[in-house]
């Protein structure tokens, strides 16, 4: 997912002509300037439109736990912005409960996605699932289940907050298969940079939304080489509107239209046919080694 930059993105920064965040005053002009008011998303996940429609395609999704401000409710709609990437836009009102005074998340969820029980037992009907990425609130343990206020899961798909992975292309594989969905941020379905931000949030790296504010903002800008072997495992390919993670060995892996899923290939004959298409390779960016 990408769009042409602004001085002030629009994506990531909360103002309309009628109204804006209190933070933008005298940065940008509204009617009204508000301050908001933290909720958390208590769904799986749930779609951050750019108009209140559920016919439109998703900007991106918000998950399980994450705080979102909301700026406006109106109806069954609200509008606000996502603190773990900033993103704005708008999603339904039943997908969030308020913040005030909740104690912080303890775990993130790890696994690709873990049902949600009403009991400590797997013999009962799942309530939904937590995504990949999730925050939870784990408030007691029996067995090998984990509680928090919505249910139980099973713990092991769980782990504390300040445990991140070593290797985000390995959590970026783990996704191999996973349909494509522009938008998409679950193992459901995903895009390009949804996937590169997922494996990097995994792995302790702050992350923007888009491919394009990825390619700005991710490690440092490298040469290309003249030959694609000479990638390093965890270098990022950027294309207009595009974006994969090299696997190392000249092969990458990337949630792609043109299989319509998350797949590994080599980055040669990968670049040939995505130039054939009009869209040669842009840029590369090595991200630091840990």
């Amino acid at each position: 997912m990408s769009m042409s930059p602004t001085a002030l993105d629009p994506r990531v920064n909360p103002f309309r002509p009628d109204l804006a965040a209190s933070a933008l005053r005298g940065r940008v002009e509204a009617a009204r300037f508000v301050s908001g008011r933290v909720f958390r998303v208590i769904r799986s996940s749930v779609p951050l439109r750019r108009n209140p429609d559920e016919s439109l395609g998703f900007e991106t999704e918000l998950l399980f736990g994450e705080e979102f401000t909301i700026y406006e409710t109106r109806g069954r709609w609200v509008w606000g912005q996502a603190a773990r990437d900033g993103y704005v836009g708008y999603a339904p009102r039943a997908a969030f409960a308020r913040e005030d005074g909740a104690d912080p998340p303890t775990h993130r969820i790890a696994a690709l996605r873990a049902f949600l029980y009403p009991g400590p037992t797997i013999k009962t009907a799942p309530l939904g699932f937590l995504p990949h990425g999730a925050q939870v609130r784990i408030t007691a343990m029996e067995g090998r289940f984990a509680r928090i206020a919505e249910g139980w899961f099973f713990a092991e798909a769980a782990v504390p907050l300040d445990v991140v992975v070593a290797d985000p292309v390995a959590e970026a594989e783990r996704f191999l298969g996973t349909p494509y969905l522009w938008g998409g941020k679950t193992s459901l379905g995903l895009d390009c940079s949804g996937l590169v931000q997922s494996a990097c949030f995994a792995a302790g790296i702050p992350a923007p939304r888009d491919s394009d504010m990825q390619e700005a903002a991710l490690g440092a800008p490298m040469p290309l080489p003249a030959d694609p072997a000479a990638f390093r495992r965890g270098d990022l390919l950027f294309w207009p509107g595009h974006v994969a993670f090299c696997q190392g060995g000249g092969r990458m892996i990337h949630a792609t239209a043109f299989a319509m899923a998350v797949i590994s290939e080599e980055i040669a004959p990968a670049l040939a046919r995505i130039a054939r298409d009009g869209a040669p390779l842009r840029s590369a960016r090595r991200l630091p080694q840990s």
